[in-house]
């Protein structure tokens, strides 16, 4: 798999790949006002402003196909996460999050990062060492667990 940043120009493959994950596997918890929210927030145009605003996004790709996004807020916060329904259970998860997070710490972050979890994703969360800091949360109607990851050394 080759990983790459993401542009502008990618939103489009992004918001597809995203959407059509969260309906499947995530929005179908929420009520219809919850759903509108996250939907709305991974259009092409919604995705186009993250990455403008300096969100970091990755695109874990195999032969040219987009197979996984990860994506950074302000370099600590894991904000998207997502790997295509055919590439599920292979470690893309792991590789997307890995680099993701050494870019990270190669840009001076000293090891925290949060992530706000569905409930479809918190036990990938956990292998990748996160901890839920509470019970879920919610917000616009959206349902999350608050989590975070710190780096030890050894």
């Amino acid at each position: 798999m080759d990983i790459r940043l993401a542009g502008t120009d990618d939103a489009g493959a992004i918001s597809e790949l995203v959407s059509v994950l969260t309906s499947e596997f995530i929005s179908g918890e929420f009520s219809d006002k919850g759903r509108q929210h996250l939907l709305g927030s991974m259009t092409p145009q919604a995705i186009k402003g993250f990455i403008e605003d300096g969100y970091r996004y990755h695109l874990g790709e195999i032969s040219g196909t987009l197979v996984g996004v990860v994506a950074l807020k302000g370099n600590k916060h894991l904000y998207h996460l997502f790997v295509a329904k055919k590439f599920h259970r292979q470690g893309i998860a792991k590789k997307l999050w890995e680099h993701a997070m050494q870019e990270c710490i190669n840009c001076g972050n000293s090891g925290e990062f949060t992530v706000n979890s569905s409930a479809y994703a918190l036990q990938v969360y956990k292998k990748l060492g996160f901890v839920a800091l509470s019970g879920p949360k919610k917000h616009e109607d959206v349902m999350f667990y608050p989590m975070k990851l710190i780096l030890r050394s050894s």
